[in-house]
């Protein structure tokens, strides 16, 4: 197949990587300075393993600023493209999502847009239903800042929006990249509950981080073994012995913006 990756960040690097090893991908960027270090087979981003995969592995993969030359007869169209919190909106900005989405149907390309952007619940209807010639699913990403590639080789699970026959392929080139298909699920739901999948997963490890950061607190505050407490609280399995070590409060990229979407 043909894969066109829209965003040269973690998300979309990791996955034109992956997805380039067996088959055609042309990842697209409006960064001529990231384009020009991929070509170089030098990764834009801090990654270790995608700094490897770039160096030693043959992939086929090419990179562009081009639109016409990525999108052009492309059978997936994945939009990785950032989506960053407005606080003044109390919503995702979506503008290069929607610029993706827009550019594709101008051109009147038959093929399937896949949106890995975190985006607020109902986009990818209302997207569907604007530009009613194109077939337009979401998919969430789970992956960490740095671990990117290791996370789309060992997930959790794979989640695709819309139980289409294009949504079914779209989960069998993810699981194909998969170290250990046998371990790894794959789950077709509208594209809608795919959304609230990723709002309410990153909510709840939110949740639990500050959760365990004022168990510690209280253990402070009354002279009492933070660590003995947490272990006997972990010891129940429905609870499990992970995720659970107090430290600074949750952050990063996606932690805080998703809880305030979920919570707007």
């Amino acid at each position: 197949m043909k894969i066109c990756v829209v965003g040269c960040g973690y998300v979309g690097l990791s996955l034109s990587i992956l997805l380039s090893l067996r088959n055609d991908v042309v990842v697209l960027d409006i960064d001529d300075k990231k384009i020009k270090l991929i070509q170089n087979k030098e990764s834009p981003i801090k990654d270790t393993q995608i700094e490897n995969y770039l160096s030693n592995k043959k992939l086929n993969l090419e990179a562009t600023t081009n639109k016409n030359l990525a999108y052009e007869d492309a059978d997936y169209i994945i939009i990785a493209t950032p989506t960053d919190y407005d606080e003044k909106t109390n919503k995702f900005n979506t503008e290069t999502v929607e610029q993706v989405i827009s550019d594709v149907s101008k051109q009147n390309i038959k093929t399937t847009l896949v949106i890995k952007s975190t985006i607020p619940l109902g986009f990818t209807n209302r997207m569907q239903e604007k530009h009613k010639s194109l077939q337009i699913i979401f998919s969430p990403e789970f992956l960490r800042e740095g671990q990117a590639l290791e996370d789309n080789l060992n997930p959790s699970r794979i989640i695709v929006g819309n139980e289409s026959k294009n949504s079914q392929k779209f989960a069998d080139l993810l699981s194909e990249i998969v170290v250990n298909k046998s371990n790894v699920k794959s789950v077709l739901m509208s594209s809608t509950e795919a959304e609230a999948v990723k709002l309410f997963s990153n909510t709840y490890l939110a949740m639990r981080i500050a959760f365990f950061n004022e168990l510690d607190t209280f253990c402070e505050s009354y002279n009492l073994k933070t660590k003995d407490v947490i272990h006997g609280v972990a010891m129940d399995n429905r609870i499990g012995n992970y995720y659970n070590n107090p430290s600074f409060g949750y952050g990063g990229y996606c932690l805080p913006k998703d809880t305030k979407q979920l919570l707007s």
